[in-house]
């Protein structure tokens, strides 16, 4: 007998896929987060959007990490729909600003850049909710939140240019050879 596919259709059709992950208040928090993410969209099929979820996931954490006031945060990833969203939630009240103060990120600053990779990686489809879970500040926490379509695509991150083709590894990707 064959092997079943579930949902019953295979794909994303039918009833949303939910997963939850807490994430502890330590600095390996956006790792397991990013290799959570990863696994489980590629477990779903959805290989495509599995490295740029992981990485808007992994950034979100961080987030919630460096300024969530110690608590940790949930990660919850709901597939379905055609798209893929997750939700970050924390204690932390402030809601997050790209950039300081929304100016542009330096370039050579070692931080300040994670939400401009959130924008271009999702196409502008992220945003905050009020409020957390009861142990993570209730209504003085937030949710940061984030949507990525599935068989869209924002394709390459702007200011990016890849080498072409045949260039050999290392060569400048602005000369093309």
């Amino acid at each position: 007998m064959p092997a079943q596919s579930w949902p019953p259709g295979g794909g994303l059709r039918g009833v949303p896929h939910t997963y939850t992950l807490f994430c502890p208040p330590l600095p390996t928090a956006p790792r397991i987060a990013r290799d959570y993410v990863a696994t489980v969209l590629r477990s779903l099929d959805l290989h495509r959007l599995a490295d740029d979820a992981a990485l808007c996931a992994s950034e979100v954490v961080t987030n919630a990490f460096r300024h969530g006031g110690g608590c940790g945060s949930l990660l919850l990833l709901t597939a379905g729909s055609g798209e893929v969203r997750v939700t970050v939630y924390d204690s932390d009240p402030e809601h997050p600003v790209a950039g300081a103060a929304g100016r542009e990120a330096d370039g050579e600053a070692e931080s300040g850049r994670g939400l401009y990779i959130l924008d271009a990686l999702t196409e502008g489809k992220w945003g905050t909710e009020p409020g957390a879970p009861p142990w993570l500040g209730g209504a003085d926490g937030k949710g940061v939140w984030f949507v990525l379509t599935v068989g869209g695509g924002p394709g390459p991150l702007p200011g990016r240019t890849d080498p072409a083709p045949d260039a050999p590894p290392g060569a400048d990707p602005g000369s093309g050879s």
